[in-house]
C-alpha cells in the first residue's frame, strides 16, 4: 500500500445537490443529455443518491468507473420530500441564503440548445436575449437550481445552426461564491492541488471569477468550455473586509447544495497530508460509520468530500 499521494491523479468528481422529487430531477438532467451511471440506496437512513454523468461515446469520461471521472452531478433524495408540500430547497441565489451559485453545462450550438429546452417547457432564469450578456443563459431545474448554459463555439458561428448534439455537451463547472478570494485560491491550489486556469476580472461590476481544475493548464487563447469538472469561484469586492459577512454553506437550514467531491489515489495518504496541512475537518475518515469518505471544510465552510478513486485502488468503495 502506497503511503504517498499524487495530486496529479486527483479529480473534481462531483457536485451534490439535494432534490425534492428525483423522478423530475433525473428527467431534467437526462433531457440535458446526462445518464444515471450509479444509484446508491440507503433505506435504513431513508435516502438515495443518484450519480449522473455525460456518458455517450464522445463524452470525456465515457464508460469510466463512477469515481474515476470529473463533472458528475450527485442528486440526494431524502425519502418523503416529494410528497411534502412545504419542502422547498434553497437554490443558493436568494438572500439571505446565498452561497452556491450554479452548475454549468457547455453545449455545441447555444441558440439551438436553449430553444430545445424552452420548447420542452423548462423555465429560464435568464434567456440568451435577456440583459447585456447575450452569450450565456440560465435554465432552472425542477428545484429552481440555476444551470448555466454556455457555448463551445462563438455565438455568431452557432447562430446559423438549428440542431444540437447532446453527445457534445459537458458538465463544465460548479460555481461557489467566496468571501476572500486570496484564502480560497490558496486553499484550492495549495491544499486541494487544483490549478488556476482562467481569471475574469470585472472591475466595473465589482467582482472577479476564478476557474480552477485538475489536469493540464490551458494554453494561451484556449477556452475552457470543452472541459469537465471545473470550479468557478466568484468573489465580490469588499466582502473580505466585512468581518460579519458569511456565505451560506448549503448544509445549514435551509438546505440545498451539499458539497463538492474530489476523488484521490490513496484516501489514507491524502487524509494524512490534509492533516499535516492543518485543514478544518467536517468528518475524518475514522469518524462515524462511513469509514471510506472524509469531508474537509474550505475557507467559507463549504464541504469538500474526499473519496477513493476505485479505478486506482482496484476495489469498490460501497
Amino acid at each position: 500500500m502506497a503511503t504517498t499521494t499524487d495530486l496529479k491523479t486527483y479529480k473534481f468528481n462531483h457536485s451534490m445537490i439535494r432534490v425534492k422529487d428525483p423522478k423530475e430531477s433525473v428527467k431534467f438532467y437526462e433531457y440535458l443529455g446526462m445518464s444515471v451511471i450509479k444509484k446508491l440506496s440507503f433505506p435504513e437512513a431513508k435516502f438515495d443518491l443518484y450519480f449522473l454523468a455525460y456518458d455517450s461515446p464522445s463524452a470525456v469520461s465515457a464508460g469510466k468507473n463512477v469515481w474515476d471521472r470529473e463533472g458528475l452531478i450527485e442528486l440526494t433524495h431524502n425519502y418523503g420530500t416529494e410528497s411534502d408540500p412545504s419542502y422547498k430547497i434553497n437554490n443558493g441565489n436568494v438572500e439571505p441564503h446565498r452561497g452556491f451559485g450554479h452548475l454549468c453545462v457547455s453545449v455545441d450550438n447555444i441558440q439551438a440548445a436553449c430553444k430545445r429546452l424552452e420548447d420542452a417547457g423548462y423555465k429560464f432564469q435568464k434567456k440568451l436575449s435577456d440583459g447585456k450578456m447575450r452569450h450565456i443563459a440560465f435554465v432552472l431545474d425542477p428545484d429552481g437550481y440555476w444551470v448555466e448554459i454556455v457555448g463551445q463555439k462563438p455565438i455568431e458561428e452557432a447562430e446559423k445552426i438549428e440542431t444540437t448534439e447532446l453527445g457534445t455537451y459537458r458538465m463544465n463547472h460548479t460555481m461557489l461564491r467566496v468571501k476572500d478570494a486570496e484564502s480560497s485560491l490558496k486553499f484550492y491550489q495549495e491544499v486541494m492541488g487544483m490549478k488556476l486556469l482562467r481569471t475574469n476580472v470585472n472591475e466595473k461590476g465589482g467582482f472577479n471569477l476564478y476557474f480552477l481544475g485538475y489536469g493540464d493548464a490551458t494554453k494561451e487563447g484556449e477556452g475552457t468550455a470543452d472541459r469537465e469538472g471545473l470550479l468557478e469561484l466568484t468573489w465580490n469586492y469588499g466582502t473580505e473586509k466585512d468581518k460579519d459577512f458569511k456565505y451560506h454553506d448549503g448544509n445549514s437550514q435551509p438546505q440545498g447544495f451539499g458539497h463538492i467531491c474530489v476523488s484521490v489515489d490513496n484516501i489514507e495518504a491524502a487524509c494524512e497530508r490534509f492533516e499535516s496541512l492543518n485543514v478544518n475537518w467536517k468528518k475524518r475518515l475514522t469518524d462515524g460509520r462511513m469509514k471510506n469518505v472524509a469531508f474537509v471544510l474550505d475557507p467559507d465552510g463549504y464541504w469538500v468530500e474526499i473519496v477513493q478513486n476505485e479505478a486506482i485502488a482496484g476495489k469498490a468503495n460501497f
